[in-house]
């Protein structure tokens, strides 16, 4: 049977108390040092490419209306977005 009394989440290994001798290991998604890893992450590759597939399909079925208009700005901007986070990665 479930229990829903406890609604606590569980906690994520990532944030599990560390002793100082361990040092802090992160994935190149998590923070990203320079612009490469962060457009070799996954999630920045997978909505790119969701972006990409979302503008060919609007110039597939064409531009008939100020809908498909606005569908084309929504998956351009979402690009333009995707871009200039991998651009603006700072160095830590």
């Amino acid at each position: 049977m479930l229990n829903v009394a406890d609604e606590r989440e569980p906690v994520a290994a990532a944030h599990k108390p560390r002793s100082g001798a361990e040092p802090v290991k992160h994935a190149p998604c998590d923070m990203p040092n320079k612009s490469l890893e962060k457009m070799l992450c996954f999630e920045w590759l997978g909505q790119t490419l969701a972006s990409l597939c979302w503008i060919g399909s609007v110039l597939a079925y064409g531009i008939s209306s100020s809908g498909d208009w606005l569908q084309l700005c929504a998956a351009s901007s979402w690009l333009l977005a995707n871009i200039a986070s991998a651009l603006t990665a700072k160095n830590h």
